[in-house]
């Protein structure tokens, strides 16, 4: 009887702790109006993305079933215009949300897993690793993460997983740093000391005491690196390095150059995915902040 109920008691307490936490963390989010506009953009694009296939389906990307004649100005028809093909640019603008905000999330995720791990092994092992670690963190640096990006979305073949994986493996070097610091940080407090008494091996200091602490820092740095990878991705399809058989934000102005619509003067192909672009970018970077300022330990928030 009593090794049962201390476990469900030993539960519900770490689930109360939990909600706790959520519930502070919202309580100081919410202070930083900046932060609450990134987060209703965010949401309502999230929304818009998620909705595409129900508003306006897999046939706007088709090009033998356009429904319109080539680059026709907005009309009440087709409120943003038409492509090249006659297909309407809001259309395409909404399916591409999908690609563009997976792309960045996907590619921002696999950044900070890497750049976690590297982080926290040569935080804790130090010596030798963690000097050869910070050498090939410091070449990553030094190398311009775009010109990385597009010597890898070249020599690989044109996907969507090639655009991730060249954001991913190219920018996570800013992310390890932060976190080796912070690793360092935290091992020099008494607990770990005591936990190593204890018997505790490299593998639970590391997933039970180090991962959880610096988790406010890589989940800060997940949502300011989201809109890195999304403008990163972007550029990498304006170059024509992206997939082509599949319909972006970056993909849309790509395609706009290749029309001639800026010096046509068609505006309506130009401006809308550049403004969808810079506002993902944005509402991203004012959450980022916000969630920065909020579990920064520099900052004294808790």
């Amino acid at each position: 009887m009593t090794t049962t109920t201390v476990p469900d008691k030993a539960g519900s307490l770490a689930w109360a702790r939990r909600r706790d936490s959520l519930a502070r963390f919202w309580r100081s989010y919410r202070t930083h109006r900046a932060g609450l506009y990134g987060l209703a953009g965010l949401a309502v694009i999230a929304l818009i993305a998620l909705t595409a296939p129900l508003t306006v389906g897999e046939d706007v990307q088709s090009v033998t079933s356009a429904p319109g004649t080539a680059l026709e100005s907005p009309s009440g028809q087709f409120p943003l215009g038409t492509d090249q093909f006659g297909r309407s640019l809001l259309g395409l603008l909404i399916w591409g949300a999908r690609i563009s905000l997976a792309v960045g999330l996907l590619a921002a995720a696999l950044s900070v897993a890497i750049g976690t791990l590297v982080g926290i092994l040569a935080g804790h092992y130090g010596g030798w690793l963690s000097t050869a670690l910070m050498r090939i963190t410091d070449w990553f640096l030094v190398m311009p993460t775009l010109v990385l990006a597009i010597v890898l979305a070249t020599v690989m073949s044109h996907s969507l997983w090639t655009v991730i994986l060249a954001i991913g493996v190219t920018s996570w070097p800013t992310t390890a740093r932060l976190v080796r610091a912070q690793t360092i940080a935290v091992e020099s407090r008494p607990y770990i000391e005591r936990a190593r008494a204890l018997g505790g091996g490299h593998g639970h200091i590391m997933s039970r005491h180090v991962l959880p602490n610096v988790m406010p820092l890589v989940l800060a740095q997940t949502t300011l690196g989201i809109s890195n990878a999304i403008l990163t991705e972007a550029t990498l399809a304006f170059l024509g390095l992206g997939d082509p058989t599949v319909v972006s934000w970056g993909g849309m102005l790509q395609d706009a150059r290749e029309a001639g619509a800026v010096s046509s003067g068609h505006w309506w192909y130009l401006a809308p995915p550049g403004i969808a672009i810079a506002l993902v970018a944005l509402s991203f970077t004012l959450c980022g902040r916000a969630v920065e300022a909020v579990l920064n330990p520099k900052l004294g928030a808790r």
